[in-house]
This record gives structure tokens, C-alpha cells and sequence, in this order.
């Protein structure tokens, strides 16, 4: 395997050997998991002419009954007859998506890692690897987002099919490199691109969606913190400080979490703090959860024009959903608050806010801070 500046290495070629004939601005590689969507992607750009190489990335935890270290995505080039490495990125996922991850729930955060690996691994170094490696300048991947050339540059914008668009996640990628990415799918349904997988014969046309983390056992987030069980008790308290009960560990209890409270009211009671520093839970009402004022940090601008105090917009605290109105009152620094028309459920610490113009292109992302 050849070594890299960040800890990534190449294996050998799973499947045939890259040795573009082509420009190179016809040369693309495609991150595929195995999955329906990166196995279409590379499908439909090797049909449209692209010379395509396959990248899969190995990552810790992966195995047992899941093939999410891609099994499938080498099978699914020798069936394409395009090129295919794994990446071995277990070093810097530790580093950058796991660690983090673990430390972000002890502070009593909702971290998201998929967020987190889009900006810091897959469209930042894996990207700077690959051109390095193999001088692909161009990315794709099977994300339900589009990316739109404007007058005023490129931008990224809401999937056709709302209800599987994943720009949400995309928000960190550095504007200067959306003129090189490529998402085929984002004027697709899931129907098309799995009727299309059909057509293509493609081994994975059937394959089934896994919504779990992809460096967990299972689909509990609990099962990658190893120090959950021996996470110190604490008080679960209502917001006047009386005691109710006693929680597990503040890793276990996410804002907005009304199941495995321990804790019966007679009506519904929600987390409407997880408090580290003094080990509390506090739980109340579905209207004490909600806020209509939200701050986030690390903020990526992607259309400078519309990221401007004053602005109308459109805020999303979590991945699904509508997009809701709301007002942006800050904007600088790297940090911004927004205020929406209508109270948002659990804003958490450690999600993110993403906003949207009117014309769905993705204004701006951030990470949700506590409240000031």
C-alpha cells in the first residue's frame, strides 16, 4: 500500500488497473459504499462518457453482517468494467469523525457525524489524495443534492426529490470546489435510480438501505461510546431544579428525547437540557424543548450574497424536513443566529443549522452551540 501525508493509504487495484486515454477533464472518481446510488452514479457517468475510477473508503468498524467497507462497490465495477481501489481511511476517521463523536455525547452534545466526515475526510482530504494519486480533479458521489452553475457562480441546492435530499449533510464542502463536483442523482427519485440499477443488472439493484452509523455495530449510537456503561449517574431534575429521577449517564439522553426517561409524569415530558458540567437531565414540556432563537459556530458560507443580517431564509436544525422561515440576525466571524418565525423543536448542540435562499440553494451551515 502507498502512504499519504494524512494517514491514508491505497491498496492495489480491487478491480482493473486506472490508465486514462481521455482528457482529464473527462476523468472523474466516484466514492462508492456498495450501495444503490454510488453503484448507479458510476453507471450513468461511465454512459455519459466519463472515464471513471471507483474509490472505496475502509473505515473502523466495518464488517461482520454489513458490507459497508465495499465488497459490493468492487463487485459492482467488475460488472462496470471501470477501476476500483480501496482507501484505508481508519486513521484519520478515528482522528477526525470518531473521537470527536465520543467526546461531543461526554459534553452532552448531538454530534453529527456524517456532517462531520462529508467536510473533514471525504470532500477535503480523501479528495486532495485522490488527485494527488491519481490527478482526478473531479468527485462524484451518489448524494441526492444538485449542483447548480449560476451567473454568479456554482452552487449547491435541494435535490429534485425532497424527500431524499441529503444537502443537509453537504454543507461544509468548501465553496471553491463545487465547480468539481458532480452528483447525478439529484434530479432523480429513489424509484428511478433503483428502476435504473434494474436496467443496468447491476448485482446491488436489490439491495437494501441502511440507515445505521457506519462505524457502529448497530444502529444505536450507543453501541461506539465503550464508556456508556460506566458513564457516572446523575440527577434527572424539572427546569425549577426538583428532583425527579435519576439518569445513566448524560452520553445517553439527546434534547428533545421523550423514550427510556425512566421517569413517568402522567403527560408527555421531554429533555429539555443534558447539562455535563453539573450531570443533569432536565426534562419538560414539548414548548420548554423549543426555540425559536438558534446560534451555530464553524460556519461554511457557500452563497456570500444571501449570507447577510437582515435576510429571509430558510433554517433546518436536523437532516429531514422541511426547510422553516426564519430571519438571519448575525452573520460573522464563523458564527450566526438565526431566528425563526415558529419555535423549533430541540435545537441540539452539536447538530446542524443549514439555511436555504427561496430558490433551495444552500446558503450556509454551521454547528448548533448551546444556548448563550
Amino acid at each position: 500500500m502507498s502512504a499519504h501525508k494524512h494517514d491514508l493509504q491505497l491498496f492495489p487495484p480491487s478491480f482493473g488497473h486506472w490508465s486514462p486515454v481521455g482528457p482529464e477533464s473527462r476523468q472523474i472518481a466516484v466514492l462508492m459504499s456498495g450501495g444503490v446510488d454510488s453503484s448507479v452514479t458510476a453507471a450513468v457517468l461511465k454512459e455519459a462518457g466519463w472515464e471513471v475510477l471507483g474509490i472505496t473508503m475502509k473505515i473502523p468498524a466495518c464488517g461482520g453482517a454489513r458490507s459497508c467497507c465495499g465488497a459490493d462497490a468492487a463487485i459492482v465495477c467488475g460488472e462496470l468494467e471501470i477501476p476500483h481501489h480501496f482507501v484505508d481511511a481508519s486513521g484519520p476517521f478515528n482522528r477526525f469523525i470518531i473521537e470527536p463523536f465520543r467526546k461531543s455525547y461526554l459534553r452532552g452534545e448531538t454530534p453529527n457525524p456524517c456532517a462531520e466526515c462529508n467536510t473533514l475526510l471525504k470532500f477535503s482530504l480523501l479528495w486532495d489524495f485522490l488527485t494527488e494519486t491519481f490527478g482526478i480533479i473531479r468527485l462524484a458521489t451518489g448524494h441526492y443534492a444538485k449542483v447548480v452553475m449560476t451567473a454568479g457562480g456554482t452552487v449547491l441546492a435541494c435535490a429534485a426529490d425532497r424527500t431524499k435530499d441529503q444537502s443537509y449533510f453537504l454543507y461544509g464542502i468548501a465553496a471553491e470546489r463545487l465547480g468539481r463536483l458532480v452528483l447525478p442523482l439529484g434530479g432523480m427519485t429513489k424509484d428511478k435510480v433503483r428502476a435504473r440499477a434494474v436496467d443496468l443488472k447491476l448485482s446491488v439493484a436489490e439491495k437494501s438501505e441502511s440507515m445505521e452509523l457506519c462505524f457502529a455495530a448497530g444502529a444505536d449510537y450507543r453501541t461506539a461510546l465503550p464508556d456508556a456503561d460506566g458513564a457516572p449517574r446523575g440527577d434527572i431534575i424539572d427546569a425549577r431544579g426538583n428532583k425527579l429521577g435519576t439518569h445513566n449517564g448524560v452520553c445517553l439522553y439527546t434534547l428533545g428525547q421523550r423514550q427510556g426517561l425512566g421517569y413517568a409524569a402522567g403527560v408527555p415530558m421531554y429533555v429539555t437540557a443534558v447539562d455535563a458540567g453539573s450531570n443533569t437531565i432536565t426534562l419538560g414540556s414539548r414548548g420548554e424543548a423549543s426555540r425559536t432563537t438558534v446560534n451555530a459556530e464553524g460556519v461554511n458560507v457557500l452563497v456570500p450574497a444571501e449570507c447577510a443580517a437582515g435576510r429571509r431564509l430558510f433554517g433546518k436544525i436536523r437532516s429531514y424536513g422541511e426547510p422553516a422561515p426564519c430571519i438571519l440576525k448575525e452573520a460573522a466571524k464563523g458564527r450566526m443566529t438565526v431566528e425563526f418565525e415558529r419555535p423549533q423543536f430541540a435545537p441540539c448542540p452539536g447538530q446542524k443549522l443549514v439555511l436555504y435562499d427561496a430558490r433551495d440553494r444552500l446558503v450556509a451551515g454551521g454547528t448548533i452551540t448551546a444556548e448563550e
